[in-house]
């Protein structure tokens, strides 16, 4: 099963430092050797990215509302792994690394292989 784990820190967390960072790093590299993770990245703050709407088949471009900035996505990573519970188990380390924030777990539509 493959899995999106997004994580937005909290408002008032200062940047990850250097320590902070080499975990972060070090937890990367092991999820990588372990053929969990699929792809990572972090997101520019305080940028915002394009917003588009679609109605009545029409999609556009358009200019807010917007999320809060304490509601942009700091990063994610998609995983694949056994459970539900495993998911957890790889944003709560990610988390407890990180620092202060949110975190959220959002399962991948996956049709299978071709037939």
């Amino acid at each position: 099963m493959k899995y999106l784990l997004t994580y937005t820190g909290a408002p008032d967390a200062p940047p990850p430092g250097p320590e902070t960072l080499a975990k972060l790093g070090a937890f990367v590299e092991r999820m990588q050797a372990s053929g969990v993770l699929i792809l990572t990245g972090g997101l520019v703050r305080p940028s915002r990215g394009i917003q588009l709407v679609c109605e009545g088949g029409k999609a556009s471009v358009v200019d807010g509302p917007y999320a809060e900035t304490r509601e942009v996505i700091d990063g994610f990573a998609l995983v694949e792994v056994a459970s539900q519970e495993e998911a957890v188990a790889q944003a709560r380390e990610f988390m407890e690394i990180a620092g202060d924030g949110t975190g959220e777990i959002l399962r991948v539509f996956d049709p299978g292989p071709p037939a």
